[in-house]
């Protein structure tokens, strides 16, 4: 359970309702953890924008990370105005003019197919291009127990197979990247490097640089850190290659908090039912899509407090319930909830279902025990997406 403080500080009347608060104290502590790997390893850690883009916070983060990852030419351009450092990007497929003007901006550029890198490495040749172009190799081999999350299931979208790298024209090409992980330990990449050795270890050799890819939950307590460093060094020194992660997730890992405020309280079929200034599909859709249960403060589960209650979001969407709940006291309107865990993957995948408002976003440091909200939504930034 996280402590008080952060509680009474959720609780503040500068602080709206619904919000996005990240805490800067706890994101240094998982760049401490992230700048120790570098420092032991010689990898380098980029900042994987699809699951954290805050750019608030970005002056942290450089302090420690050289750079950002981007799936997309606006994450690129995210990366280059807010962040600087190194630009890389992986994309499932590019349009022509989109790879063009990556391949004068970006430090690495992946390609999820020999048949792309067919197309367009012309591009790549032209003399404005001063990127280094990888390729995203699938081992078919992933941990990954939701079919919705693993990359390396029967009939996937990404990456090459060993099959079909045999006896390639691979002039050009000087990385290869595999993203098989999603929120998992080193035990899991120590496995899965076993499989690319085994399928890739010949076409690393003449490599200059390899990608870990993300899904490494380096900042989670229980993380085996030291095998990390192990693995990454042995790769490293075995096919002196430059190693990169890009975890997104394990940077904003625990930081961060969605805070909303009870707008409603009513009984339906014998069941407590509070209605939130928030929403599961709107504001935290991976409850929904994982699924997974997001904790509360001073929260816990069905029976276990006096009082249980289904909270429910604020749209028209049926199944926008956030989960079943129990407290010390029956909720009254105008109560504040406290969701924990909410900095990465909340976000960058938010949406205005039912012209429903985004949450603000406020940082909190607790260097000086200040609040700053950095952005309020309204009718603007719904209007803004419609035409």
């Amino acid at each position: 359970m996280l402590s008080d403080p952060i509680l009474e500080i959720c609780h503040r009347s500068e602080l709206p309702t619904p919000t996005y608060l990240i805490d800067l104290g706890r994101l240094d502590k998982n760049l401490q953890v992230l700048a120790n790997v570098q420092a032991r390893t010689g990898a380098k850690v980029i900042l994987a924008l699809k699951g954290f883009a805050a750019f608030a916070t970005f002056s942290h983060i450089a302090r420690v990370l050289c750079g950002t990852t981007a799936s997309s030419v606006n994450e690129a351009k995210l990366g280059l105005e807010e962040f600087g450092g190194e630009v890389h990007v992986y994309c499932v497929a590019y349009r022509d003019d989109e790879f063009r003007w990556l391949s004068t901006v970006a430090r690495h550029i992946t390609l999820n197919s020999l048949s792309q890198w067919e197309r367009l490495r012309s591009i790549a040749r032209e003399s404005a291009s001063t990127a280094s172009y990888g390729l995203r190799i699938n081992p078919e081999y992933s941990e990954v127990k939701t079919e919705l999350y693993n990359p390396c299931r029967p009939g996937t979208r990404f990456g090459v197979l060993a099959e079909h790298l045999r006896g390639a024209d691979l002039n050009g090409i000087e990385g290869l990247h595999f993203h098989t992980m999603c929120e998992q330990n080193s035990d899991t990449l120590a496995r899965t490097l076993e499989q690319v050795e085994a399928k890739f270890g010949d076409l690393l050799h003449p490599m200059r640089w390899v990608n870990f890819g993300g899904g490494h939950h380096i900042t989670r307590p229980d993380y085996d850190v030291d095998l990390l460093c192990e693995c990454v060094t042995r790769i490293a020194e075995k096919y002196q290659v430059q190693v990169y992660l890009e975890p997104g997730e394990a940077v904003a890992l625990n930081t961060g908090f969605l805070v909303a405020s009870v707008l409603d309280r009513f009984t339906s079929s014998g069941h407590e039912i509070a209605i939130l200034d928030t929403s599961a599909t709107a504001h935290m859709p991976d409850v929904l899509e994982m699924p997974y249960r997001p904790e509360i403060l001073g929260g816990a589960r069905p029976g276990e407090k006096p009082h249980t209650v289904t909270l429910g979001g604020l749209t028209c969407l049926a199944g926008d319930v956030i989960g079943d709940y129990s407290f010390d006291a029956p909720l009254k309107v105008g109560d504040r909830l406290v969701f924990t865990d909410m900095a990465h993957y909340t976000m960058v995948k938010n949406t205005t279902f039912n012209g429903v408002d985004l949450p603000s976003i406020a940082l909190y440091d607790p260097a000086s025990d200040a609040i700053h909200v950095v952005r309020r939504f309204g009718y603007e930034d719904y209007r803004g997406r419609l035409s």
